[in-house]
């Protein structure tokens, strides 16, 4: 039986925690290089700017579906045996799309890769919450966040440069990363597998199913709010107008600001609570949004105000990841984690493929301002409906 963590241990001197960051690093980095490739592979291929938004979109609809049997698989199979599952399903399918450009085969394969990212998404927050001590949790999150964003931070700005400058089959076979994690899974796997009373089938009572879900209502639709427009900025970002040294500028702001508010926000909600900070962060992430809009008028601030708009968006959209899964995990029992972990993924993935396909519709009818400044406007909803939630409790 492996010995608990101590509670003054360093976050990544917790067993199980480096494992953890490894096969994080590899499965983000597939995800990393593909999310603003992939759709440009479409383009490609002859596809519009509704075809292009549809692949981000399946991918995330692909994902939510699956992460809803994430906890069920975990219960039945373990976790050395789904997330070895996972991390292949995330990585092979991106081999083959050096085959064809075809919008079809790309769809296919972003469905595939859908489901694997599904798997490796619940677990990892899950894993985090299962090997760290409730106290830290806020840091440990931060931590997880900056193994989820680094690769986004180093690949997505490049990758779409990659593909023009170089070719877009070097991007889809390095792509192909996350399959090389398997061994972290099976170590990662082994360590959960033997914590006492996360086995498969382990027994023990959960909250009834529908008061745990409406206390993950409200960070769920949180996330889904900053989500939205972040997934449209890392799809859309080399379409904006600007050329591709403004878009890799902007996406190197974004990736940037939102890995380090990620892993800086978790001592402040350790120490203060994350409900505080919502609001706020949500109304700057529409004040980015709305500088992202401008920029991309003729009378806009050009390139640099999109830069700057972006980096904006990245300070909420990095932050409000950590807050809202604090928040997630603190509002159900122990034994729910990983419904927790699979909720609060279903928020920020939908949201990731909203902002891919409702923005990518719009634009193609009304251009890509009206698009974000419709998402600016969600944005600032949900902060008055986070405020009202504040006031109630």
């Amino acid at each position: 039986m492996p010995a608990p963590a101590s509670p003054n241990q360093p976050i990544l001197r917790v067993p199980g925690v480096r494992p953890l960051v490894f096969l994080s690093l590899l499965g983000f980095a597939g995800y990393a290089l593909l999310l603003p490739t992939a759709p440009l592979w479409a383009v490609h291929g002859g596809a519009d700017e509704g075809g292009a938004g549809l692949v981000n979109a399946v991918l995330m609809l692909a994902t939510v579906l699956f992460q809803t049997t994430v906890p069920w698989a975990l219960r039945r199979v373990g976790w050395r045996t789904t997330l070895v599952a996972g991390v292949l399903l995330l990585g092979l399918p991106s081999l083959a799309l050096v085959l064809t450009d075809q919008l079809g085969w790309i769809l296919a394969a972003s469905a595939v890769r859908g489901a694997g990212f599904a798997i490796v998404t619940v677990c990892g927050a899950t894993a985090i919450a299962e090997l760290v001590d409730a106290a830290r949790r806020g840091r440990a999150i931060g931590v997880y966040g900056l193994a989820v964003a680094a690769p986004q931070v180093l690949l997505t700005p490049s990758a779409a440069w990659i593909a023009g400058s170089v070719d877009f089959r070097v991007v889809f076979v390095a792509g192909a990363l996350p399959a090389l994690a398997v061994p972290f899974a099976v170590a990662l796997g082994r360590r959960l597998d033997a914590t006492p009373g996360h086995a498969p089938a382990a027994g023990g009572r959960a909250a009834p199913r529908a008061r745990t879900l409406l206390a993950l209502a409200l960070p769920s639709v949180v996330l889904l709010a900053v989500t939205t427009p972040g997934g449209a900025l890392l799809t859309f970002a080399p379409q904006l107008g600007h050329g591709a040294v403004a878009a890799m500028a902007g996406l190197l702001g974004l990736t940037t600001a939102a890995a380090l508010s990620r892993w800086l926000v978790g001592g402040l909600a350790d120490r203060y609570g994350p409900g505080r900070f919502v609001p706020p962060l949500l109304v700057l992430c529409a004040g980015g949004l709305a500088l992202c809009a401008w920029a991309l008028t003729g009378s806009g601030p050009g390139a640099a105000g999109l830069v700057a708009g972006m980096t904006l968006v990245g300070v909420s959209y990095g932050s409000l990841q950590n807050l809202t899964l604090v928040t997630a995990f603190a509002a159900v029992p122990d034994r729910d984690r990983s419904l927790a972990s699979a909720v609060w993924n279903i928020g920020f993935d939908a949201g990731t493929g909203l902002g891919s396909l409702v923005v990518g519709f719009v634009a193609a009818g009304a251009g890509f301002s009206v698009g974000l400044l419709t998402t600016a406007a969600l944005c600032v909803v949900v902060a008055g409906c986070a405020v009202a939630g504040r006031r109630r409790s």
